[in-house]
């Protein structure tokens, strides 16, 4: 039996992927997908109380030959613990021999995977000349977006709005290490009003009221919503013109909806494979809401595996 490869979060990290990667890979398995030859099964998840979940994701394919699984947790006393608030771990397995071949950190893939779908429908829904970019919620989730966004458009502003000091106080050094301007703003709406690109990524434990008006944001302004739009107050979501969601069937099954489903445009899978076509306006607001898919940990998982298994990216 092969050695089994493990690959933590920081040899992840280290093997050079950009954001022009991930993209091709999402959206190729994507395209697999919609064509039957990715299997998934729905997103789960199990709540024990106190904050704390688990979900798991399960996907296989033949082309790449892997089945892979993903399993996250949120323990949000970790912070008084000095602990990650979400942890987790992926195991990559033979598709035909169903042998073990890799587990590896999820944290990393779960970052660079979200950042890379919000990417899909960013570079056919933003603006191509965004300069301003806004975050409510300054963690793992917004610096993976600041990555992927600051590779794809000419920003030169950052404003940011969060609770954590130390979090805000590092989103906005990595912006000025990225030669922008970086403003902490006293409150969400002016982080909002003017922005260009918008990401919210507020904890996945919020059940507070929510806080967020899509009336505050510009003619032109795209959302990347990793939420599952809880921050957003319902009644206004129809100030956007265009909303694009991860995956129409997931949606449908959940038992609480992200956005009113009259509202939905078009899901990832009719997006890239044209059956909806969909582009920046400068007059309509739009945004992507999503709650996460197995394809997108699939097609992160299976690139970085077969990279590190030496047969190409």
């Amino acid at each position: 039996m092969p050695d089994t490869l493990f690959l933590s979060d920081e040899d992840l990290a280290a093997m050079g992927f950009d954001t022009q990667d991930v993209i091709t890979a999402l959206e190729d398995t994507l395209n697999k997908n919609a064509a039957g030859t990715l299997w998934t099964a729905p997103k789960s998840a199990v709540v024990p109380g106190d904050g704390r979940y688990m979900m798991s994701t399960l996907s296989a394919a033949d082309n790449p030959g892997v089945m892979v699984v993903k399993a996250v947790t949120v323990s949000p006393e970790n912070s008084k613990r000095g602990l990650d608030t979400i942890n987790g771990a992926i195991m990559v397995f033979d598709s035909t021999t169903g042998l073990l071949r890799c587990v590896m950190g999820a944290n990393w893939v779960t970052g660079i995977r979200t950042a890379g779908l919000s990417a899909v429908v960013a570079k056919r829904l933003a603006n191509p000349q965004s300069k301003v970019i806004a975050f409510v919620g300054c963690g793992v989730q917004a610096r993976s977006h600041l990555t992927a966004f600051k590779d794809m458009f000419p920003l030169t502003d950052l404003r940011a709005s969060g609770r954590g000091q130390a979090n805000l106080d590092a989103l906005c050094d990595m912006g000025r290490g990225m030669g922008m301007t970086a403003t902490a703003c006293a409150t969400p709406q002016e982080a909002l009003e003017g922005a260009d690109i918008v990401v919210t990524s507020i904890t996945a434990t919020f059940d507070g009221a929510p806080f967020l008006d899509a009336n505050w944001l510009k003619p032109g302004a795209f959302a990347a919503v990793t939420d599952l739009g809880k921050p957003w107050m319902q009644d206004r979501l129809s100030a956007l013109s265009t909303v694009v969601i991860d995956d129409r069937e997931q949606e449908l099954s959940s038992p609480q909806r992200m956005v009113p489903y009259d509202l939905v445009t078009a899901d990832l899978a009719e997006v890239i494979g044209g059956k909806v076509p969909v582009r920046f306006d400068p007059d309509r607001c739009s945004a992507f809401i999503f709650r996460g898919m197995a394809a997108g940990d699939f097609a992160v998982a299976a690139m970085a595996y077969r990279k590190a298994a030496g047969q190409g990216n």
